[in-house]
């Protein structure tokens, strides 16, 4: 195999570097979460209701979900370099936006924008197809997505920390500084990888119906919508948890907003260890019920009067650990339903999960008030990962149904 051609025929002088990948993932974890403990902040200053502040993670996922959808077919239509910098280019507009905003509706108008970024996410995983051979695409994919994992444990502590220094602002302008830094990488590193071809759009929504016909793809398809909304519902109500409930200060909050990563990576862990040997709907289920068991006691002990960080922030921690197990197998699970259908079942998963996200973090935001604690928060959170147990035993009911051929 000559050196100038990748194992696809892609020339190896418009390989981007694994940094490369990675920092055009992070930025838009990055983007999610810096703010977070600066929410309730933010609603006083624009002098709002913490609710309608909250749109900003919610309505961000909403359009998120779209973009999930739409940036995949785009990129193999276009090209995922301009793509890439031109999300970048739109990001960094919009970020002046919600600098200058003199208002929360202007504000939220700009940050909805700012979700462009996310299709970071999705780009940065086609380009490792595009680039690798497929025995090889899996353990890439691993080290890029490691940035989802590691970047919400300090993003919120950097948010914490410069709302405290400079205000909420802060955030915003260490989110343009880190995208303009991604965009000039990306101008230099990022070459054209796609070689044409795709899926067009249409053809993708044509193949909806065969997935939406598969009781087993719904299964697991809510399986990790649910339970990744209660990870949503959290990212939404929590900062309002930790001022108001608990009386932290933003970069205390920042603090304790590692947990779930933390408990999310362990879970990754397990799961990279276990499934194989346990099997798939096994470490769903197991997930599952680690979710709910962990933010129903949380909730018993909240009812009981017991508002403390360790309470809180340790269940979520536990819920992380669920999610670390549920969600990849439940990710692979909807890809095995029809395997020449994977790209499509992934991406109309994955914009579910968003979608659903997004309706749950916003519920929370409704719900929460002074006087009501922390319980309205982690009943939504408890109910949405029970949720997710009837789920996946509907998958394995099911499965039990086809094997004594029903």
């Amino acid at each position: 195999m000559s050196p100038e051609n990748s194992p696809q025929g892609t020339p190896a002088a418009r390989r981007p570097s694994l940094l490369t990948l990675v920092a055009i993932s992070a930025a838009g974890a990055f983007s999610m979460n810096i703010f977070l403990p600066s929410l309730p902040g933010m609603a006083e200053d624009f002098g709002v209701d913490y609710a309608l502040m909250q749109l900003a993670v919610s309505a961000f996922l909403g359009v998120s979900a779209v973009l999930q959808l739409l940036c995949g077919p785009i990129s193999d239509r276009f090209g995922r370099r301009p793509v890439v910098l031109w999300s970048l280019t739109i990001f960094l507009v919009a970020t002046l936006g919600t600098l200058m905003a003199p208002s929360a509706g202007w504000f939220l108008f700009f940050r909805m924008v700012q979700a462009v970024i996310t299709t970071g996410f999705v780009i940065s995983r086609a380009v490792v197809r595009d680039i690798v051979p497929a025995e090889q695409a899996a353990s890439m994919i691993g080290y890029v997505t490691m940035a989802m994992s590691l970047v919400p444990m300090v993003a919120p502590v950097l948010g914490g920390t410069l709302d405290e220094a400079f205000g909420w602002r802060a955030s915003f302008i260490a989110m343009g500084v880190l995208a303009l830094v991604v965009l000039v990488l990306c101008w230099f590193d990022l070459g054209e990888t796609a070689r044409g071809g795709g899926i067009p759009m249409r053809q993708q929504i044509a193949t909806y119906p065969v997935l939406a016909r598969s009781q087993r793809f719904w299964g697991y398809a809510l399986a990790a919508t649910l339970s990744a909304g209660s990870f949503y519902a959290y990212l939404g109500g929590a900062p309002f948890v930790g001022k108001n409930v608990l009386h932290l200060s933003p970069a205390e909050v920042g603090y304790w907003f590692a947990a779930p990563s933390l408990g999310y990576a362990l879970g990754n862990f397990l799961s990279a260890r276990c499934s194989v040997r346990i099997g798939m709907n096994r470490m769903v289920l197991a997930g599952a019920l680690i979710c709910t068991l962990a933010l129903s006691g949380a909730l018993f002990l909240d009812l009981m009067g017991h508002h403390a960080p360790l309470v809180f922030f340790g269940s979520v921690a536990f819920m992380g650990l669920g999610n670390g197990m549920l969600l990849p197998n439940a990710n692979a699970g909807m890809m095995s339903v029809r395997p020449e259908l994977a790209g499509t079942a992934s991406g109309l998963g994955g914009a579910m999960a968003v979608a659903g996200g997004a309706g749950l973090a916003a519920l929370a935001g409704a719900f929460l008030h002074d006087d009501a604690g922390a319980a309205p928060l982690l009943v939504i959170m408890a109910a949405s990962a029970g949720a997710s147990v009837l789920a996946i035993l509907w998958v394995i009911a099911r499965e039990r149904q086809i094997m004594r051929g029903g």
